[in-house]
């Protein structure tokens, strides 16, 4: 319990008047009486917010929600008091999440409730837990601050930021992938199995028209194709302190999570089974899974997942995976290759591609692109500038060697990462090079 600003005033109007009869004796009665109502005052109504039955908080949470985005969440207040009470009540939310509208402050009446709705962003993954909320309570005269908890722990399930998937579900339905940046290319090959013929539409090849079924029809016949399907994706994600760097809102790890759900969503409704693998002080795995309700399976298997400030081990988690994933698949493993790192991560690569086809995803820091494209105006930009052109420099001759093995490579910043990663999948597949 704390004196309020009202106790606060009090207490110096009390302390003025007591300098007052120190020093004209007229004012000592009033002093003396000042003193007993002040004291009284403050004594009873102390009394009475003890007497006071404490609030209770009930809180509901979502199921689940996705990491950065907000969502909200209500908490009821019941009075059992006769008499309405005046409150402030903070949640007991968790460090990483952020909230404008706590502490929530207002009147509850007595016998009754009020349900109060607060937005909230969650700022990391996995089973995040809300401790009891925390209640301030006006005494009835409004000197004293009653703080206590009240309500039930809980927690809430903060899965990756699955919302690229979600808009790119709502695009297919009317065949608008091309909205979000994935490119479809028509190309014709080994890489694709007849599916039906159907009328020609304006732009087929002439290498699709069906001829005979166009002379019995009178009219022109295409043959429509699909790409082939039941192949295999593995996804490995890189889990090492490498990852930890922030870019932007979010560690770099968040990033590489929220493009692998894309590229999962791409590849299960290609038809394709996909599977996970972390590695980086992280050894987890979730074998091949076929099928768009298959994305609830991904989800949950990811959702806790988080970086440690293990080394990332290459070469292990190339062992680990020919184990584990025998029959061939195309193998993306997403992290962030420095210039150094190619002496050690090439062996293990070139391991996989023994009998995989590999692709190494790699997230470039948005910082260096903003370093080149800052105005120089000191010596300070300068050298940023001559710093960060080195180092671009040096990590693309560390994706030539990588590609002078045979593995594909992709680097791209946060923002274009998702959508890369899905379009170089596609453009793999309709290559035939699965």
């Amino acid at each position: 319990m704390k004196p309020t600003v009202h106790l606060l005033h009090l207490t110096t109007a009390w302390i003025i008047l007591g300098v007052l009869a120190s020093v004209w004796p007229k004012f000592v009665i009033l002093w003396q009486w000042g003193t007993v109502a002040l004291v009284g005052a403050a004594f009873v109504d102390a009394l009475l917010v003890f007497a006071r039955p404490r609030l209770k908080v009930d809180r509901l949470l979502p199921g689940r929600c996705a990491l950065g985005v907000d969502t909200e969440v209500e908490l009821t207040i019941h009075n059992p008091s006769n008499t309405s009470a005046a409150i402030s009540v903070y949640d007991g939310i968790p460090l990483e999440s952020e909230t404008s509208e706590l502490p929530w402050t207002g009147r509850i009446p007595g016998r009754g409730f009020t349900t109060v709705i607060y937005p909230i962003k969650l700022l990391r993954r996995g089973q995040i837990p809300f401790t009891s909320s925390h209640v301030l309570a006006r005494s009835p005269l409004r000197l004293w601050d009653r703080k206590y908890l009240s309500g039930e722990t809980g927690s809430l399930a903060v899965y990756p930021n699955y919302e690229p998937v979600v808009r790119l579900a709502l695009l297919s339905i009317e065949h608008l992938e091309n909205q979000m940046g994935i490119v479809r290319k028509n190309q014709q090959g080994l890489s694709r199995d007849f599916h039906q013929l159907r009328e020609y539409h304006e732009g087929d090849t002439l290498n699709q028209i069906d001829w005979k079924a166009s002379s019995k029809r009178q009219a022109l016949i295409s043959r429509e194709y699909e790409e082939q399907r039941d192949q295999n994706i593995i996804l490995m994600l890189d889990s090492g302190s490498r990852m930890r760097a922030m870019d932007g809102e979010l560690p770099q790890f968040d990033h590489c999570l929220n493009a692998m759900l894309l590229l999962a969503f791409t590849a299960l409704r290609q038809g394709d089974n996909v599977g996970i693998m972390g590695f980086g002080g992280t050894d987890r795995w979730l074998p091949p899974v076929k099928g768009q309700h298959a994305m609830t399976t991904i989800l949950n298997h990811l959702y806790d997942y988080d970086t440690t400030t293990s080394p990332s081990d290459f070469s292990d988690a190339a062992e680990k995976l020919l184990i584990r994933q025998r029959r061939r698949a195309l193998v993306v493993i997403l992290t962030n290759l420095r210039s150094e790192d190619s002496e050690h991560v090439i062996p293990a690569l070139q391991l996989m591609r023994q009998k995989h086809l590999v692709l190494l995803a790699s997230l470039r820091e948005s910082s260096l692109q903003q370093a080149l494209d800052q105005p120089i105006h000191h010596l300070d930009h300068a050298l940023d500038f001559t710093a960060t052109h080195l180092y671009l420099k040096d990590r693309q001759e560390a994706f030539n060697k990588v590609e002078s093995h045979g593995i594909l490579t992709l680097d791209e910043t946060s923002e274009r990462f998702p959508i890369a990663l899905a379009n170089q999948y596609l453009n793999i597949k309709s290559l035939g090079r699965l």
